[in-house]
């Protein structure tokens, strides 16, 4: 085995040097430690606390230390992602704002795009802002497109604002005016103001928090970061709190939307740059896995408790995207793109009025959880139905915590049965059946806008109950492999703890690309510039760094833009035609057509500014000999109609070089891995499992 080589945060005690990664889910909150001096590694789940958020990390450092032997003391590095914001969106447990914007433009949030969330029905309806209408406020002020100002703001309206918000017990104001992505100055003097009448109240402009042409991006970005602002930074300072009680003296690195990291003075800050972090940093921590493994093409599959999250890799990299879902509102800042679906393993199957089956999007969550953890859950969930099929309860599952017990799984989905007038067994193969169909629907959606062949992609699921139901979803869509990473269980907190810090920076330009637009384009490169360095700073970062740049471009007439990867030489050497040229490549891509001839707009530049985390290595088998793996025991299993036996593996006994045949059953403390028949399997040297399907 290979030992790991990094740089440390800290000098640890003891001789030992424990890189910590952390993800809080829905049900679980997922640990991965790597001992960088001598390779190993640990990891672990602890059902979640949702009245104590933070509870169950205190409870996963004391197993941690228990089966470990990890003295918090000898954590050099410590990465937590955490889903508190995004739930905090979704139960609309945010705290009460108010809007202060320009007069007459008091509907922006309301009139948003003009879309509607289901342009195929006709009953859709338009989501319940977070700011109600009457906490909306006109504020006489005015500057025209080109950022000069027509009319100051009216302080005395402000006042009279301010005062009306306060009875309406908002805790905090935002300010968004128009064209303050031109000029921030009327803003910030809105807020100096605000702050002087209501030094209680907590105060964000949108040109602070994403200063983006189109007033109503940028307004509802600032008004989510808002929102859970106070719920965030109240979380954050006591996870602090908590980690310096367990002697922890590692500074809290926090994962964000766009896969990277930050520090926690930012995240109090720029709450919003965090509302996905869970599901980016298993993208992440998938993407790393999978170039070690050799596999540039990748679709993840990342299934919790609740939901069920899929993510494209494309030569080895994640992709990236703007307009992500935050429960039913957009956000406009670079996140990984990851598509989700209300289908985990603690989805319930239940029959409608017309008699149909549906599974999900509501969930048993962890209390009580599927009814087979044996928690006081009675209806049938995802994880039940595998159960009843027997592909699980032959371990202990969440390292020891959980103990599936089959009858009381029986007896849930027996319920089902009865109504449907099926067999148990038929029945829970049929929740199945409904859950990957559903699944299919989506990945499908993905995979066409992203103008790909599923066929020529390998599937990595992980999560939970990813390995469970990924190889079935695989086989449907026709793809070419599967790859079940060692521990699927923990993947989105290995993503953090291999996440680089990354800093996202924008600047709308609105030019054409012509002559006269170069000197804009280098003055908007070198705040971008100076930006990005000042935020690496500011992260205590002093290692090696990447400065990458792209141009949100468009054809003269669209209405919307793409964004162009380009080089800053482009723009400091005036290359427009190489500016030219890639959008024109790129639009060719994604649309099939472009126009050579066509006048050319930048709309905004964008800079993320990347610094390199430590270099770990994990520990990697020397020899991968072909060998034939024998199952620990034959176990009946339902497959398709019939009861089978087959063979199941104890993931911690395949050495890299095992093979063998599906169908089987792979368990493992973190989850079960399912391998329908018709496949063949085999164990790598980083001791992934790839599966691939028999033509």
């Amino acid at each position: 085995m290979t030992s790991a080589t990094s740089a440390t945060l800290t000098e640890s005690a003891g001789g030992e040097d424990w890189k910590v990664g952390v993800d809080i889910g829905g049900t679980f909150i997922d640990f991965c430690a790597l001992e960088a001096r001598s390779g190993r590694v640990a990891s672990l789940k602890v059902l979640t606390t949702p009245d104590d958020p933070g509870a169950e990390l205190m409870t996963g450092l004391t197993l941690l230390a228990e089966r470990e032997g990890l003295d918090p003391a000898t954590i050099s590095r410590f990465v937590h992602g955490t889903t508190v914001g995004i739930n905090t969106v979704i139960q609309r447990r945010g705290v009460s704002l108010a809007l202060l914007t320009n007069a007459g433009f008091e509907d922006v949030i309301e009139l948003a795009r003009l879309r509607m969330p289901d342009v195929y029905s006709l009953f859709c309806a338009r989501p319940e802002q977070l700011i109600a209408r009457d906490m909306v406020f006109g504020i006489p002020a005015r500057l025209r497109a080109d950022g000069s100002e027509a009319r100051a703001p009216d302080m005395a309206a402000v006042a009279e604002a301010v005062t009306a918000a306060r009875a309406g017990g908002a805790e905090g104001i935002i300010v968004s005016f128009l064209h303050a992505w031109r000029n921030s100055a009327q803003e910030a003097a809105v807020k100096q103001e605000t702050e002087r009448l209501a030094p209680d109240l907590f105060v964000f402009t949108s040109s602070e928090v994403w200063p983006v042409i189109r007033e109503y991006e940028r307004t509802t970005t600032t008004i989510l970061n808002g929102y859970v602002h106070p719920r965030i930074s109240g979380y954050l300072t006591a996870l602090e709190d908590r980690l310096t009680s367990r002697g922890v003296t590692a500074p809290a690195l926090l994962t964000k939307s766009n896969g990277g990291l930050m520090n926690a003075a930012e995240g109090k800050r720029s709450c919003v740059q965090m509302l996905l972090s869970g599901t980016a940093s298993g993208v992440i921590g998938a993407a790393w896995l999978a170039r070690r493994a050799g596999e540039r093409q990748v679709l993840t599959l990342d299934i919790g408790g609740t939901s069920a999250d899929f993510a494209l890799i494309i030569d080895g990299e994640p992709q990236f995207g703007t307009g992500e879902l935050i429960g039913e509102f957009p956000l406009h800042i670079p996140s990984i793109s990851v598509s989700s679906i209300g289908i985990g393993g603690g989805s319930i199957a239940s029959v409608d009025q017309h008699g149909v089956l549906r599974v999900g999007p509501e969930s048993a969550g962890s209390i009580p959880g599927p009814a087979c953890y044996g928690r006081g859950g009675s209806e049938p969930t995802v994880t039940d139905a595998m159960a009843v099929c027997g592909w699980l309860g032959h371990s202990e599952m969440a390292y020891g915590q959980l103990q599936i017990d089959v009858s009381l799984a029986h007896a849930a989905v027996g319920k089902l049965a009865a109504r449907l007038g099926r067999p148990v067994e038929a029945t829970a193969q049929a929740i199945l059946d409904v859950a990957i169909s559903e699944m299919f629907v989506e990945v499908e959606k993905l995979a066409s806008r992203s103008g790909v062949d599923l066929r020529d992609f390998t599937l990595m699921p992980f999560g939970g109950g990813g390995p469970m139901l990924g190889a079935f979803l695989a086989r449907e869509f026709g793809m070419a492999k599967v790859i079940a990473p060692p521990r699927p269980g923990v993947v989105s907190a290995l993503g953090g703890l291999v996440a680089d810090l990354r800093g996202d920076f924008i600047r709308t330009v609105f030019v054409h690309l012509v002559e006269e637009a170069v000197p804009v384009l280098r003055e908007a490169l070198e705040a971008l510039v100076a930006d990005g360095w000042a935020w690496l700073a500011a992260q205590g970062h002093d290692g090696p760094a990447d400065l990458r740049i792209s141009a949100d471009m468009r054809y003269l007439g669209q209405s919307f833009e793409i964004e162009v990867p380009i080089e800053p030489v482009w723009i400091q050497e005036d290359r427009r035609s190489a500016m030219e040229a890639a959008f024109h490549a790129m639009h060719a891509q994604l649309y099939d057509f472009s126009d050579p001839q066509g006048e050319v707009e930048l709309v905004n530049l964008r800079l993320s500014a990347i610094g390199a985390g430590p270099v770990l290595e994990f520990p990697v088998s020397e020899k991968e000999e072909p060998s034939a793996a024998s199952p620990e025991r034959l176990i009946p299993v339902y497959i398709g109609s019939a009861v089978e036996d087959i063979g199941l593996f104890r993931r911690g006994a395949l050495n890299a070089g095992d093979y063998f045949n599906g169908p089987a059953v792979v368990a493992q403390d973190d989850t079960t891995f399912a391998i329908p028949a018709g496949t063949d399997a085999h164990v790598d040297r980083h001791l992934n499992i790839h599966l691939t399907f028999a033509e």
